[in-house]
């Protein structure tokens, strides 16, 4: 179908803005959940002086284990990622074949003048490899150090420093070890300090000591519906623990709030001696069936009196509590907010912007900036690849690397477009847009040659989908008269929390010929229950070629990129303007 409107005015029909919908910081006591919105799994905080840091989870995506800084505890800013560079583990990234293997549940600390972030990738040769990056200047992703490894038997270990200057090292189950800094030697055997209250995979452990006790907070239930934080505590770091009889003491189980799988959680004071807390949540509400932006970080208060249990005010999208910090956006670095818009225009002096990721280490030479825009040399693989190929060709499974790049979703309501300029010369050779959670779960609007009857080629429009729940059928339109040749703008909007639509237009913003509507159900869980979407742009000759080579021909070329919030939804029924 061909019509003229303005791409926004989809946006602007799609939500009815209520009276609710007040300035993120309206007042000092009130502040909207999520506060790290898009995919931030296991997020992990500390605070040095004025400055709150925090990092999450990327699992297999690229650069890995972001950290991202606030004055105020509403504006983020990305300032680096601790992996970076394919030196710091060589090989590792290519080697790993599962969708949701890789960086899992870091736990960001302060000590003694430096920042340590351990964390462990999992599924690779042993199965799990323990890192610990270390940085006095957490603000360059050079100053990050390669890791120092070690082997754990279990995942998500904290890090915690005693006051006879012992460091402990908890993970899943629970269980408690030494870590020497220097050699990464864990002491033997490993100690069972608790194994919770009951539900499934005791995880996501965080020691802290107060008022004589040593209180472990850990998640258990799983990482769906039953998701929740419990906490138990010792006079002795090694045990026994005692329960809280009043556990969980957070979860959002068994209720009908938008927010669900709340837990794995981290706490933290500001500068006034407040307690605050960080964990995951799922915008899903109790169907758990549409939530494409997976598990965000959120923001609660934290009720922490001399001697007592935490009291953690249960998550909400909208929130009461202590008074926040003054707003404030001084914070060093070239990253961005997490939720500003993006507003690119390549050149030659472009670089990729700081919070752009691959699904892994990226081939060499595969991405590159000119005065054309964001080059993309396509891959052999598309975006789904072989999966279970054994091998055979390990160029078609995406293990070394996909010709994609993007940025997380971070709106539920958004416009994203960019204009590509795009000149194959076989057939199969595409470009595009994608809405991507995995290899098997992303949503895309590529401009593809195809054959058009007599032996002649055409371009087309083509969107294609696969996921969870029940993919549309691919439709193909062809390119109108007129616009060969020329830039082609294409777009992903997030109609309504459920609905991406998929169209494109001339560059000049006139005529949009749409191409296709797809479900954000096909971008939520599934083989991404872990991760969350990401919007970007890629290239691929669809299996042509041979080995890890495309046919000549079909390098793409990515303009005017941006990416436009539009609404945030707080509950099922209410948003607010972005």
């Amino acid at each position: 179908m061909k019509f003229s409107l303005a791409p926004l005015s989809l946006l602007a029909t799609a939500v009815a803005f209520t009276p609710a919908a007040l300035a993120q910081n309206d007042a000092t006591t009130t502040f909207l959940n999520p506060i790290l919105p898009g995919w931030h799994s296991d997020p992990s905080c500390t605070r040095v002086d004025d400055t709150f840091f925090c990092a999450t989870s990327t699992f297999i995506s690229f650069p890995g284990l972001p950290v991202y800084a606030s004055k105020d505890l509403v504006n983020w800013k990305l300032i680096s990622h601790a992996w970076t560079r394919e030196s710091q583990l060589p090989g590792v990234s290519w080697n790993t074949t599962g969708q949701q293997d890789g960086m899992y549940a870091p736990t960001l600390r302060y000590h003694d003048g430096e920042f340590w972030l351990i964390c462990e990738y999992l599924n690779v040769g042993p199965g799990i490899i323990g890192v610990l990056f270390r940085t006095t200047d957490p603000f360059d992703d050079d100053a990050w150090s390669d890791p120092l490894l070690f082997s754990p038997q279990a995942i998500d270990p904290d890090l915690f420093w005693d006051d006879d200057g012992k460091v402990y090292a908890a993970t899943q189950g629970i269980i408690l070890q030494e870590l020497d800094l220097e050699t990464g030697e864990l002491s033997q055997p490993p100690i069972e300090i608790w194994t919770g209250t009951g539900g499934v995979w005791p995880e996501g452990p965080h020691i802290y000591k107060r008022d004589g006790y040593y209180y472990l907070l850990i998640a258990e239930g799983g990482t769906a519906t039953d998701h929740a934080i419990t906490i138990a505590r010792s006079e002795n770091i090694d045990g026994p623990y005692e329960a809280y009889e009043d556990n969980p003491i957070l979860t959002n189980r068994d209720t009908d709030e938008y927010f669900q799988t709340v837990g794995h959680g981290d706490l933290f004071t500001d500068p006034d001696g407040n307690w605050w807390g960080l964990c995951l949540a799922t915008r899903s509400g109790p169907e758990y069936k549409h939530y494409p932006m997976g598990r965000e970080a959120v923001l609660f208060n934290v009720t922490w009196d001399e001697g007592e249990w935490p009291v953690l005010e249960p998550v909400r999208g909208r929130m009461e509590g202590w008074p926040l910090p003054p707003q404030d956006r001084d914070i060093p670095g070239d990253g961005p907010f997490n939720s500003d818009p993006d507003e690119y225009d390549f050149t030659a002096d472009s670089g990729l912007p700081k919070h752009f990721v691959h699904w892994r280490v990226p081939a060499e030479g595969i991405f590159s900036t000119s005065d054309s825009g964001l080059e993309i040399v396509p891959s052999r693989n598309n975006l789904t690849g072989v999966l279970g190929s054994n091998g055979d060709d390990i160029a078609l499974t995406g293990q070394r690397g996909l010709s994609f790049v993007g940025r997380r979703q971070t709106h539920t309501l958004f416009d994203f477009s960019v204009d590509l300029s795009f000149s194959p010369r076989e057939v199969g050779q595409e470009a595009g847009v994608t809405v991507f959670l995995t290899q098997v779960n992303h949503i895309d609007l590529g401009l593809v040659l195809l054959e058009s009857g007599n032996g002649s080629t055409a371009l087309h429009l083509r969107m294609r989908a696969e996921g969870t729940g029940s993919p549309p059928p691919e439709e193909t339109v062809a390119l109108p008269q007129g616009w060969e040749g020329k830039p082609v703008r294409l777009h992903i909007t997030a109609e309504d929390p459920q609905t991406y639509v998929l169209f494109a237009s001339s560059d000049d913003g006139g005529d949009i010929v749409e191409v296709g509507t797809a479900s954000s159900e096909l971008v939520s869980g599934g083989n991404g229950s872990f991760v969350g979407s990401l919007l970007g742009a890629y290239a691929t000759c669809n299996g042509g070629g041979s080995g890890t080579e495309c046919p000549e021909g079909g390098v793409a070329s990515f303009q005017r990129w941006r990416y436009t919030p539009v609404a945030q939804y707080v509950s099922e029924d209410e948003s607010v303007p972005a």
